[in-house]
């Protein structure tokens, strides 16, 4: 079947998780995606957190799949001439390279413009050009501070806490993506590459919207009402962490479930929405709340929501997780169980879907990564094994026109 990007040629200069994660993602919707490796070493994530001696690490396999791998010494002339052919057959380079490193390369825009001048040069960065920290080195939680995510997560009563999810590496990936397919469609238009960046703290903004439209909000009431501090709690001038609180202005929280004495995820998320008020009410067997002027309406419920969670929860205590959300789903009451990663891992809709997905890589067997988010009705995403530390070195190498004789060159690319 075509895909998508199957006539787009990237060369993936990346490492760790956000442009990696970016470029596999590209490389799912077909484009030929190139990882050009140090020899001997590669990314530093193929050693990282092994779970089997001498093969490549789950943090690698996990987000580099669907590449073909090149180890290339970029300090030697021949690797350097390699690389030059590489640019100008290429439609995209993507770095997470530190500030200056292509240019000490002898690769400066000027240079991979004059090589190729349709060359798109993708760039993950700490903070956008300019910024006074810009010369900061940034890695996940780092972001996830920077971007304004910690200050607003956790409980009122502790420390601002970072998400497990990556909300600065792979999600920034996720931005620099769609800015590499916006920037492609403008090439069709004007036949010129260009740079496209997206930095980690932006990346963090831009999922924290809602949090700066509530800054604006409580600068000019005093006060947020969705908030569990309102009514009876005070504000300062700065969003606070709202717990479990649903932030789109409908009230939610974690609930206990039976088994949560021995299981920490023995929970649902819980959210009472207007229009599911009365639903709500006779699913907890609580249909007089729907007429009492103090349940009636969200303002009337706020200053008893605690109570009203507190009752919520009790009717939980002798149903699983599982158990209440099908009787809630029922009601159309937003709701859902709160999944452990073994139960992510082993969940039979999600393999259907695609959304987890079993590869089969040379070295390590079988295991179990993510699949595209994303599903097309005309295209099949098929996510294949992460390579070999330089596995395709030859096969590129032939494409760019060298042959079997060149053996003083195929010695110095391999050099460790």
């Amino acid at each position: 079947m075509t895909k998508a990007l199957d006539d787009i040629k990237i060369i993936d200069f990346t490492h760790v998780q956000a442009g990696p994660a970016c470029t596999q993602m590209l490389a799912w919707f077909g484009a030929d995606v190139i990882k050009v490796e140090r020899p001997g070493s590669g990314d530093v994530t193929r050693s990282q957190l092994r779970d089997i001696p001498d093969v490549d690490a789950l943090y690698f396999t996990q987000l580099n799949g669907n590449k073909r791998s090149l180890t290339l010494d970029t300090k030697t002339a021949a690797g350097k001439e390699v690389l030059e052919k590489l640019i100008k057959v290429s439609d995209v380079m993507v770095e997470n390279f530190g500030p200056g490193a292509l240019d000490r390369m002898g690769f400066t825009w000027e240079r991979i413009l004059e090589l190729n001048p349709k060359m798109i040069l993708a760039s993950v960065k700490g903070f956008s050009d300019g910024h006074h920290y810009e010369d900061l080195k940034v890695y996940e939680n780092v972001a996830q501070c920077a971007g304004g995510a910690a200050s607003t997560t956790g409980f009122w009563d502790g420390p601002p806490t970072v998400s497990a999810a990556a909300l600065g590496d792979s999600n920034t990936g996720m931005h620099l993506a769609i800015g590499i397919l916006t920037a492609l469609r403008q090439r069709d238009k004007t036949g010129k590459g260009q740079k496209v960046a997206c930095s980690m703290q932006d990346a963090v903004i831009n999922l924290c919207r809602v949090k700066l439209r509530d800054q604006l909000r409580l600068d000019r009431l005093g006060y947020l009402e969705e908030y569990p501090q309102y009514p009876h709690g005070t504000f300062t001038d700065v969003v606070p962490r709202g717990g479990n609180a649903g932030g789109g202005g409908q009230p939610g929280w974690v609930l206990k479930c039976k088994g949560w004495e021995t299981d920490p995820n023995a929970y649902i998320y819980f959210t009472i929405q207007g229009h599911a008020w009365g639903p709500i009410c006779d699913a907890i067997g609580k249909p007089e709340w729907k007429t009492d002027p103090l349940y009636m309406t969200p303002k009337a419920r706020q200053p008893h929501i605690t109570e009203i969670f507190a009752t919520i929860e009790d009717w939980l205590k002798d149903k699983t997780k599982f158990e209440a959300v099908d009787i809630l789903r029922k009601f159309d009451i937003p709701c859902a169980p709160v999944h452990s990663m073994k139960e992510i891992a082993n969940d039979p809709s999600l393999r259907a879907s695609g959304t987890i997905v079993e590869v089969d890589h040379k070295a390590r067997g079988k295991y179990l990564t993510v699949g595209s988010p994303i599903k097309f009705s005309d295209m099949k995403v098929e996510v294949k094994p992460s390579p070999l530390l330089g596995e395709h070195t030859d096969e590129v190498l032939a494409e760019l026109g060298y042959n079997s004789d060149n053996i003083a060159t195929l010695h110095a690319l391999k050099a460790v």
